[in-house]
């Protein structure tokens, strides 16, 4: 450093005011680093504004049933309500997980939503409860909207359906059918979640007082239902000077039964088709021929009004502008439309909380104390107080009964009747 030099280090003091500021401004930045330390930003109170993390999950690219769409309408339903203000203000991640239609992949997407910590499972589809809902119990994570496959998701007490799921859905094929058929075959999955099913069923036909169907179960990744078509018609066109019907629950796999049957079914006397929602839907009838294909005339019950129905506008708005040409989310699924309806509980869950901290115990203390939640008119109000659920032995978290009555007329899925169809009753005689 020699020949140079050196400059002063030493500042004239500030004037008091100069100084004040400055202090000021010091403390300020502090309070600042430690409130973004914890959490807490400007603009919110005691870690209100935190981004809420969920999870969905559904089978994806299996053999048997699959419900792509679930995941990416719940990823679309995130880009559409951050892009207008969040859930209260707060942004909301949602986390996918394929459970792969099995036991372990069941459990592992539930682990993972322990291990990610999220506040909540939301609209999802998995036929393996007792291998989700364990660990989730365990971290007392609610699963909100669940696509009611499961006995465990109508007995779980963190479990908070927003349809009748399988049950609503079976007693309701049962009470529609008994009105015009004297015999019935149900073909149904060969697996613990399709042994539900003929109970369900019976009991609907009873309600309308007609006898039990016959039960015919069928592999449900099978790639021909012939034995089990030719079994189906047997029974239904036994007695020609009566009506008989054929119904199908097989998922996925519905339409490769009744591609067996239509192949069959020249062999024998005419006999009506049936089959619930989520194994028939518009796209399916439109792939398959429209009003000359095998489906038409066909019985459908459903959980929600027509996909065709206005109140299903808002959805399909949020479809077209935010899922960006995602072809895995079909409107007219009921996997996707259960999506649906579950993150509008969701909102209004985490709206309800105000400035509250978002966690899942505080999810689950708002829908314990009785929030009740308006889906437009897709399902009656939702609400999952002690008080609100039906009656019924097998499914004590069940708070929707109501069915809808469909019929797939000149290729379209049309309501057979207005209105929901309560199968309260049907499911506490049960």
């Amino acid at each position: 450093m020699t020949g140079r030099r050196r400059m002063s280090t030493t500042q004239p003091a500030p004037p008091r005011r100069a100084k004040a500021i400055l202090l000021a401004a010091g403390a300020v930045t502090a309070c600042a680093s430690v409130l973004a330390a914890c959490g807490v930003l400007p603009g919110a109170t005691g870690g209100s504004r935190e981004t809420v993390t969920v999870m969905t999950m559904a089978p994806e690219k299996t053999e048997a049933t699959n419900k792509p769409g679930m995941p990416a309408m719940a990823k679309a339903y995130a880009r559409w309500v951050n892009a207008n203000g969040g859930l209260g203000g707060r942004q909301l991640k949602v986390i996918t997980c394929n459970d792969h239609n099995d036991t372990v992949g069941a459990g592992e997407c539930a682990q993972r939503a322990v291990d990610e910590q999220v506040v909540a499972v939301v609209g999802s589809y998995s036929q393996y409860g007792r291998s989700f809902l364990a660990p989730l119990e365990g971290a007392g994570i609610p699963y909100i909207g669940g696509y009611g496959v499961t006995d465990e998701e109508f007995t779980s007490p963190l479990s908070y359906p927003v349809n009748g799921g399988q049950p609503a859905l079976m007693a309701g094929l049962g009470r529609q059918l008994a009105k015009t058929c004297s015999r019935v075959s149900l073909v149904r999955p060969d697996t613990i979640a399709g042994d539900e099913l003929p109970d369900l069923f019976n009991a609907g036909l009873a309600a309308g007082g007609r006898g039990e169907s016959l039960d015919i179960r069928a592999v449900e990744d099978a790639t021909d239902y012939t034995p089990q078509a030719r079994r189906a018609l047997e029974r239904a066109s036994a007695d020609p000077a009566t009506k008989g019907c054929v119904t199908a629950a097989l998922g996925d796999r519905t339409d490769t039964f009744f591609d067996s049957f239509r192949r069959t079914r020249d062999e024998y006397p005419a006999v009506r088709i049936a089959s619930v929602l989520g194994s028939v839907d518009q796209s399916l009838v439109d792939r398959t021929g429209g009003r000359s294909g095998v489906y038409e005339g066909a019985s459908v019950t459903g959980w929600y009004p027509v996909s065709s129905d206005r109140r299903w506008d808002t959805m399909r708005k949020v479809i077209n502008e935010y899922a960006f040409g995602d072809n895995r989310i079909d409107p007219t699924d009921a996997g996707v439309q259960t999506t649906w309806i579950a993150y509008t509980v969701l909102k209004k869950a985490v709206e309800s909380l105000g400035d509250g901290e978002v966690t899942a115990q505080s999810l689950r203390d708002e829908l314990d104390d009785g929030l009740k939640v308006t889906t437009g008119g897709l399902t009656p109000k939702l609400s999952w107080r002690f008080e609100d659920m039906i009656a019924a032995r097998d499914f004590p978290r069940l708070v929707n009964a109501y069915v809808t009555f469909q019929r797939v007329r000149d290729g379209r899925v049309v309501s057979e009747q207005r209105g929901f169809v309560d199968m309260r009753k049907t499911l506490e005689n049960e």
